[in-house]
């Protein structure tokens, strides 16, 4: 996902930032709260922020991030700078009187902004099922006079260029665009979650197995002999290295 946006677009979402160059070193850093650590030990474990980086650092509340997005894709919006904020959520978050108001902001106000939408099935432990009755979240979109789609989250490629499109008419269009992404939560939600309690091992088994987007993007990538195993063990030894390193 990271691929289709630049540089410049400012993010609420950790897992970009090692796309976008940040160091192995400062994420452990930050875990600790150690003098490395740029925020000081002021945020909680797996809360990064990088100003150079254009990555805002996260709000622990449910759903604070998405007005906070708003604001800033409306600063740019005055300040006529052409640039785009991506916010990321889940199908949990999206139930949050903060979001409803961070979407009709948005709207209201023509904010180029893309609402990213990660529907993994569990809010914690809350099954869909509990969480809303309606068309899950893109169907809200046109309720409040947003652009929206759904895609395979599991689909490298869906992805890309739902983003890439997304992007594209928030620049072109001034306009907020959100994208659902249906996937699956394979690990606990943390590491005080056992969510064996909340679901079957089978279940879990089950996607890890027929559906795991780094297992499709493998296949894709081999039958076009885009990729093989000596590469494959070649990328997995320098990746432990780094990380060991």
């Amino acid at each position: 996902l990271s691929l289709s946006l630049s540089l410049s677009l400012p993010l609420f979402l950790p897992g970009v930032l090692m796309h976008r160059g940040y160091p192995l070193d400062l994420f452990m850093a930050q875990c600790y709260g150690n003098t490395s650590d740029p925020g000081k030990g002021r945020q909680m474990p797996v809360h990064y922020g990088c100003k150079d980086l254009n990555f805002v650092t996260i709000s622990s509340p449910l759903a604070t991030q998405i007005p906070q997005a708003v604001g800033a894709a409306y600063a740019f919006k005055r300040a006529n700078t052409n640039r785009v904020v991506i916010c990321y959520f889940g199908e949990g978050t999206s139930s949050e009187g903060d979001a409803h108001a961070g979407f009709n902001f948005a709207a209201t106000l023509d904010c180029p902004i893309i609402f990213f939408c990660r529907n993994n099935g569990y809010a914690i432990s809350t099954p869909t099922s509990e969480q809303y009755r309606g068309d899950g979240i893109a169907a809200r979109g046109p309720g409040y006079g947003i652009q929206s789609i759904r895609v395979d989250g599991n689909d490298v490629f869906a992805v890309y260029n739902a983003t890439k499109e997304a992007r594209r008419r928030a620049v072109a269009e001034n306009q907020p665009f959100l994208i659902e992404a249906m996937t699956y939560r394979i690990g606990h939600h943390s590491t005080s979650d056992d969510s064996s309690a909340y679901r079957s091992v089978d279940e879990v088994n089950y996607w890890d197995k027929q559906d795991h987007p780094i297992s499709r993007l493998r296949h894709y990538m081999t039958s076009r002999n885009w990729w093989d195993e000596e590469q494959e063990k070649s990328w997995r030894k320098k990746s432990r290295k780094r990380v060991s390193g």
